[in-house]
């Protein structure tokens, strides 16, 4: 079943005194996907209650102390899908290694090893039975106005994640995985640190 939305964008920065609750979901889109030539244009976040807050970056200029506050709240589970890329870039431009989090792509590897489709489409496909159109995700997000199926677009991605969450933590539990689980939700801002520092194409832990 899928979820009506009500979006809301913000030049720069979240609003003040803004509370997204304990589990924020939480997405980002760029000029491209290599983080030192591609810069960040738009963080999606939500709560899980339908409201999708977008954050425009419309210069080169990254001042949001809100966004950077919650980023880094201990307090606040940050929720991604391939959390590895969003975490990265945010660190690039933000300069905020985001924790905790837990990401729905690693949630799914590790608790749906009968399938290899783990992508946010394919999750809301199998998980929710809802088809999400995906076709907005190459276009430009660095535009100083976005079209509104670039913003329905983007709010869609942070949507469902609270909803998947739950499905996976159960099969997690089922299986005996939450536990390894949880140790890679823990070592994602590493990995994250690791592609921008130039190991993104390296397997360290190989022979």
């Amino acid at each position: 079943m899928t979820m009506a939305m009500n979006v809301k964008l913000h030049e720069g920065d979240l609003p003040d005194g803004l509370d997204l609750g304990p589990v924020v979901a939480i997405d980002t889109e760029t000029l491209g996907l290599r983080p030192v030539r591609d810069r960040l244009c738009l963080v999606q976040l939500s709560a899980g209650d339908g409201s999708v807050h977008l954050v425009k970056f419309s210069t080169a200029t990254y001042n949001a102390p809100n966004l950077k506050k919650l980023l880094a709240d201990p307090k606040v589970l940050k929720l991604f899908h391939f959390a590895r890329f969003d975490v990265g870039v945010m660190k690039s431009y933000l300069g905020v290694v985001t924790a905790p989090i837990y990401c729905t792509k690693i949630a799914s590897r590790i608790a749906r090893t009968y399938t290899n489709h783990h992508s946010l489409k394919s999750l809301c496909k199998d998980l929710l039975g809802i088809d999400i159109d995906k076709q907005q995700q190459t276009t430009d997000w660095g535009a100083a106005v976005l079209s509104p199926e670039q913003v329905e677009y983007a709010a869609t991605d942070v949507l469902y994640l609270h909803r998947m969450k739950a499905i996976l933590d159960e099969s997690l539990q089922r299986e005996g995985r939450a536990k390894l689980a949880a140790a890679c939700f823990e070592f994602l801002p590493h990995r994250a640190l690791l592609d921008m520092a130039g190991w993104q194409d390296e397997d360290i832990f190989s022979h």
